[in-house]
Parts: C-alpha cells; structure tokens; sequence
C-alpha cells in the first residue's frame, strides 16, 4: 500500500509567516531590525542545506522547526522569562512562602476563633471559623506571595540578594538524643490539653436541666487554678523546645522537668483529694454518687501521680544516657 507524502510549501512562505508570528507583538522600532535578523539568519541557514543536497523546501522546513515555537523565540529576543518564579528568586520566594503560611493562618485562625468566643458561639462555630479562616488565609497567602515575586521577576530592579559563599554552609548534623518528632509530638500534645480544658469552659457533651453545657471542671477554679496550671503547661511546652535545641537531656533539663512536674502535681491532686476538681453540676448532671465521686478523685490522684512521677524517673535516665554518651 503506497502513501503520498504532504506537499511542500515553497517560496519561503513559511519563513515569512515565523517572521511574522516571532515579531508581531513588538513594537515597531524593534520589529523590523529583529525581523530582517531572523530572515538572514533562517537564509543562511536554509542555504547551507541546500549546498548540502537537501530540497530547498524540505530545508526551510527543517531550519523552521530546528528554530522552534515563535513565542518562545520572541520571548528570547525580549528578554521575558517563560516561567512564573524563575531560579534567581525561587529559593527565597519559597523561604517566605513556607514561613508565612505557618505563622499568618494559624494567626489568623487563632483570631476568628477568639471571636467566636467574644461572642458567645459554641465549640461547633469555634472549630467551623478557625478551619474556614485558616484554608481562606493559606489561598490569600499563596496568591500574594507568588503575585509579589512574579512582579519582581519582570521588572528592571537589583533585589541586591546576598551572594552565596562557603560561610553559609550549614554545621554537619550531630546526634540528638532529643529529636524533633518529639519535640513536636511534646508540644502538640500539650498544645491539645490546654484547649481541652479551655473549650470545656464554653462546651462539652454533658448538658445540665435548663439544655445548657455543663462544665466538667469547676468553674471556680478559673479565679486561679485553672490559669495557674495553664501556666504550668506553658512553661512545659517552652521546656520541650529547650530539649530539642539543647538535644540532649542535662542537670538544667531534669531540674525543668521536676519544676513543671511539681508544678502540676501539687495543685491538681491537691484539687482532686480535696474534691474540688470536678464541678458539682457536672456531678448532679451524671448522678454520680458520693462514692463513685470519691473513687474517681481518688483515681485521678493516682494517675496524676504515676504520670510525674513516670516522666522525672524518664528525665532522670536520660541523662545519666546523655551524660555517659558524652
């Protein structure tokens, strides 16, 4: 079965429509000087195919396509980039854009829900505006940070960007006994408990007679308790960090741990034993017994307990660990 190859266009036709598609978004002073380089330099081209044996017509569609899209030629004679953030901006551009969306949606997050709180919504709407904040934030974010180093990649302006030299190498990574998985485990839940005992104020599953939430904590306890040990889980989450940067548990760390421990020990078995931990409307709620109150006191006491004194025991190790590794 025999094919009949496509016809040829000849008369560099094609050459004139490239010229034309490679030139015809400049501006006139540059048009014609670009377009009578292109000619000359697609003629010569053509020519030393043709002295070569090649089909002159063959050769002007070789030359063409070896030149490639027009656009793209076009953009080389402007100088334009063909990309959005190109690799003398892209490693900053992604610098800042990681660090603006940790901190500014988060923010931002934190902000709609203190809102919330203001006015009185509960733990539904709390939970619905952060999110919608926080994934309205990452796009606004995203957009004006990439939009900013768009802008600069096509304007005529030293960013004056430092040079590079062997000075900004990083250290050699050492061993770390505390590693950053931990660190971040530590503080997120952490994180987790003090807005466990926060959103308990405004919301919990338990309601009490008039359909209202009933706290599981004592609302009495905010006039200092409650903030007191909040305190204490702050100075705990600080603690986690100072690990992780000192990498190694020490006579400092073990001394932080025991203080935060004891911090949080003291006061909450202290609350549980004496019963006042638990709020009375939350016990009325449940119909919980004299009994079973003082058995779940009693127990709460005895896990607060194994917990410290589980983790000093822990800290304690560890550097005797750290101590002998050193």
């Amino acid at each position: 079965m025999s094919t009949q190859s496509q016809p040829h266009e000849t008369g560099r036709d094609l050459t004139e429509r490239y010229v034309h598609a490679t030139t015809r978004w400049m501006g006139q002073a540059r048009k014609d000087d670009i377009a009578r380089e292109l000619r000359a330099s697609i003629d010569d081209m053509v020519t030393a195919r043709v002295e070569a044996g090649e089909p002159e017509g063959d050769a002007e569609r070789a030359v063409l396509t070896e030149l490639g899209s027009p656009a793209a030629l076009a953009a080389q004679y402007g100088n334009r980039p063909l990309h959005l953030i190109g690799p003398r901006y892209f490693l900053l551009w992604w610098k800042i854009l990681l660090i603006a969306l940790i901190w500014i949606p988060a923010l931002a997050a934190l902000g709609a829900a203190v809102g919330v709180v203001a006015d009185d919504g509960d733990l539904g709407d709390l939970v619905s505006a952060a999110i919608d904040t926080a994934v309205d934030t990452v796009f606004h974010v995203a957009f004006w940070v990439t939009l900013a180093f768009a802008v600069l990649e096509r304007v005529d302006l030293d960013a004056k960007l430092p040079e590079w030299t062997v000075d900004r190498l990083p250290e050699l990574p050492r061993k770390q006994q505390v590693s950053l998985s931990d660190a971040i485990g530590g503080v997120v839940f952490i994180g987790i408990l003090i807005a466990v005992i926060v959103l308990q104020h405004f919301r919990t599953w338990i309601e009490g007679p008039g359909g209202d939430s009933v706290e599981v904590l004592n609302p009495d306890l905010w006039s200092f308790w409650l903030p007191f040990l909040i305190g204490v889980l702050v100075l705990s989450m600080l603690l986690e960090v100072a690990k992780y940067r000192v990498g190694h548990y020490s006579l400092g760390i073990v001394a932080g741990v025991v203080v935060t421990s004891l911090g949080w020990l003291l006061p909450f078995a202290y609350l549980a034993a004496t019963g006042d931990l638990i709020a009375p409307a939350f016990v009325e709620a449940l119909d919980i017994t004299p009994t079973v109150l003082d058995r779940i006191n009693l127990g709460v006491v005895l896990v607060a307990i194994a917990v410290e004194v589980g983790t000093v025991i822990d800290a304690v190790v560890k550097n005797r660990q750290a101590a002998r590794a050193r």
